[in-house]
């Protein structure tokens, strides 16, 4: 028999109870039982008059609705205004009733851009929640994996200016000044003049409508103007413990030992930091040597190898260490020459063996057949750091990068909304990337703690229910 509903259910009064409403096994119920978001306070408490204005809306209510923002990939704050409104479970979380309005979006903006702008509020968070994990054994701090992935900035690629941009030298110059002075005076060569330090200037793209970005152009990747986020990851339940955004066209190994010695210091990995794990990207002379000078096993992956413009690889030719010489597939010596500014040792062979020999033409283009080799002075340094590439132990924790930091990209872009940016500016950019990671952290946090205590409960059902059984039977025996 059909019939219709004769009353309007949406005009009904009905006496409810939010938390009934709310699933049990809801992911905001977790990270509410399992995680203390109280130390905001102390965090934003400099930041607030204790005896002037109005009583402001409080802090930790306004990181929550963020954190919601960021938990379910909400990249609009008038939306996530909305949301909260419209979703009882995000109300059970902000601690609002059905009757009550969420805050006004204007009111994270406002915070964003005025109060906490230029501050290290977000990054201070970041920290807090990484103590977090490591308090609950989370994070051994024994490997941490380390990548890059770009973010699309809000700029079109086709609106720039050509501008010269000056580029400032790397921070480990000065060391590599140091090196090849030794090195030259151990080879009986006089010290090279040094240039005054100046900037070097390069042609380059720059943005007209965020110029904090930069034009990235890479093999495989998309061109335009984008960010790249550096993030290094736990490999014990891949918790990020650490986030740094540059411009698209910064290398991933500029920026690398400085982040690394980074979270040493705050984190304190010093005792316990054993390995790392890089992709090719970070296989570079400076930090294979910086690594092993700390006492890690660095793990990185290799370039392929193609022929150079020489003609044969240089991988065909052996060097001799105690010799100092490097040794052709035809057993011809190559002799140390000089040591360059660059930090590299060059070798040249013999022109009067080289002209009769019979692969001179697939050896060298020279004209004076000469072959020259160069080495770097940190080159065994590569060479430790390539043999521990191919042992067991090296390819088991490469592995580990399509499990752990390319996992952690893939959720940060697929459900957090990091795959692009409606925000401009690195400084914007950087607090985008610590929230993100933030709510990645936080979600593995209140899960696993969740499951922690699932498990507890039921083997303390179990314990009881045998104990009762037991006692039955001493009972009726």
């Amino acid at each position: 028999m059909l019939r219709s509903k004769p009353n309007d259910p949406q005009l009904d009064y009905e006496l409810v109870c939010i938390d009934l409403m709310v699933p049990q096994n809801h992911l905001l119920r977790h990270i509410a039982a399992h995680i203390d978001f109280t130390f905001i306070i102390d965090i934003v408490r400099p930041f607030y008059s204790d005896n002037h204005g109005r009583p402001s809306i409080d802090p930790i209510l306004l990181f929550k609705m963020m954190f919601i923002g960021y938990l379910y990939g909400i990249r609009s704050e008038r939306q996530l205004e909305q949301e909260i409104n419209l979703n009882i479970g995000y109300r059970w979380f902000l601690g609002l009733g059905l009757s009550q309005k969420a805050p006004d979006h204007t009111t994270i903006s406002w915070n964003r851009r005025t109060r906490f702008k230029d501050t290290n509020v977000f990054q201070d968070i970041f920290d807090e929640i990484v103590r977090l994990a490591i308090e609950h054994r989370m994070v051994a701090g024994r490997v941490l994996i380390t990548d890059s992935t770009h973010i699309k900035a809000r700029a079109s690629k086709n609106k720039y200016t050509m501008q010269t941009v000056e580029q400032t030298p790397h921070e480990y110059t000065l060391e590599l000044d140091q090196a090849v002075d030794k090195d030259r005076e151990l080879h009986g060569k006089k010290q090279l003049e040094r240039k005054e330090e100046v900037n070097e200037t390069k042609q380059m793209k720059v943005s007209t409508t965020d110029p904090d970005s930069g034009y990235m152009m890479r093999k495989g990747k998309p061109e335009g103007f984008f960010y790249l986020d550096h993030r290094t990851v736990d490999h014990k339940f891949n918790i990020i413990t650490d986030v740094y955004v540059t411009k698209g066209n910064v290398n991933d190994s500029v920026v690398y030992i400085e982040r690394l010695q980074h979270q040493v210091e705050k984190f304190g990995f010093k005792d316990t930091l054993e390995a790392v794990a890089l992709d090719s990207g970070y296989f570079t002379p400076h930090i294979c040597k910086e690594t092993l000078t700390m006492g890690m096993y660095p793990v990185i992956g290799g370039r392929a190898t193609t022929s150079t413009l020489e003609g044969m690889s240089k991988e065909r030719f052996v060097f001799d260490a105690e010799k100092n010489v490097y040794i052709c597939p035809k057993g011809q010596e190559l002799h140390y020459t000089t040591t360059n500014r660059q930090g590299y040792r060059e070798y040249s062979s013999n022109a009067k063996q080289c002209q009769d020999c019979p692969v001179l033409t697939n050896c060298t283009t020279s004209k004076n057949h000469t072959r020259k080799i160069q080495r770097h002075i940190w080159e065994n340094h590569k060479e430790q750091v390539a043999k521990n590439r191919n042992s067991v132990a090296g390819k088991k924790l490469y592995r580990l990068r399509c499990q752990t930091i390319e996992r952690s990209f893939a959720d940060a872009k697929e459900l957090h909304g990091l795959r692009c940016s409606l925000l401009r500016g690195r400084t914007n950019m950087q607090e985008k990337a610590l929230m993100t990671a933030v709510a990645q952290n936080i979600k593995k946090i209140a899960r696993q703690l969740a499951k922690c205590a699932n498990k507890r409960g039921i083997f303390f059902i179990a314990c009881k229910y045998a104990w009762k059984a037991n006692w039955r039977v001493l009972k009726v025996s």
